[in-house]
């Protein structure tokens, strides 16, 4: 089985920038700079099959054209007033949830089930460790909250593997898809 989404990759200049706000949380399990993306469609657990006519499927969502994101603030997710995950968030973008509308009915059509959360484009930052301090998690966010970035241009998106391991994911590129 393999553990596959859908992702337009920051490149190294954007990343680099980010970069310099990974830091002064501790707690926080910083991501490192090439697994940083915006991620498109997450498939989950997969058969090779299933990944075979997902990447099939994904040919349908080449050739619409580039565009460009803009990276827009801070923030974190999660449960029970606990925050879990620090990200860099998305500017609203229509042909940004167009592509992830299309590699979401990609994987429909390859057979995997759509996530059931509502798509909100992120780049995340960090994990957080359980407990990590709620006041220092709120001055980080502060300290970041007007991040703004250059648009983005994108003219590939890619589909990805995941394999998780005791320090945290590994990602491979699988296949490249251009707009």
């Amino acid at each position: 089985m393999l553990r596959l989404f859908t992702a337009l990759h920051v490149p190294e200049h954007i990343a680099d920038t980010l970069a310099r706000r990974q830091t002064g949380l501790p707690g926080a399990k910083w991501r490192p700079l090439e697994q940083l993306h915006i991620t498109l469609a997450f498939y989950g657990e997969a058969t090779e099959r299933q990944a075979d006519d997902l990447a099939s499927e994904l040919v349908r969502a080449e050739g619409r054209g580039a565009f460009d994101v803009e990276l827009n603030g801070v923030g974190a997710f999660g449960d029970n007033h606990q925050s879990q995950t620090l990200w860099a968030g998305v500017k609203p973008n229509e042909a940004l949830s167009q592509l992830a509308a299309r590699c979401k009915s990609a994987g429909k059509r390859a057979g995997l089930p759509p996530e059931r959360r509502e798509y909100r484009p992120h780049v995340t930052l960090a994990y957080l460790k359980p407990h990590t301090d709620t006041n220092r998690i709120g001055a980080w966010m502060t300290g970041h909250n007007l991040l703004q970035s250059p648009p983005i241009r994108f003219d590939t998106f890619g589909l990805y593997s995941s394999v998780l391991t005791r320090d945290g994911s590994v990602y491979t590129l699988e296949r490249e898809y251009y707009l």
